[in-house]
């Protein structure tokens, strides 16, 4: 399989990765991306959400990293009501 392609980037900044590569990694129509760029390097990398099943534990990651950075409950509301007042 073609794991090497070249294309193009088109006058609105779109670029076409080639049907080879799209099957290969089972890209399909509005799949999401993270892009690096550095020095001449572009990197895609392709954004896979959680499964609902994650969850709990990614919630129990966040509290134990909150409780062990000492972030009360208080300075979340704070942070959320200074952001919201940003606009």
């Amino acid at each position: 399989m073609d794991t090497l392609a070249t294309t193009r980037m088109s006058s609105k900044g779109q670029i076409v990765i080639p049907e080879s590569i799209r099957k290969r990694l089972n890209l399909e129509e509005g799949a999401q991306f993270i892009v690096v760029g550095d020095a001449d390097v572009v990197i895609l990398k392709k954004i896979i959400p959680p499964e609902m099943g994650e969850f709990d534990s990614l919630i129990l990651q966040a509290r134990a990293q909150a409780k062990d950075s000492g972030l009360k409950e208080k300075d979340i509301a704070s942070a959320i009501a200074k952001a919201r007042n940003r606009k």
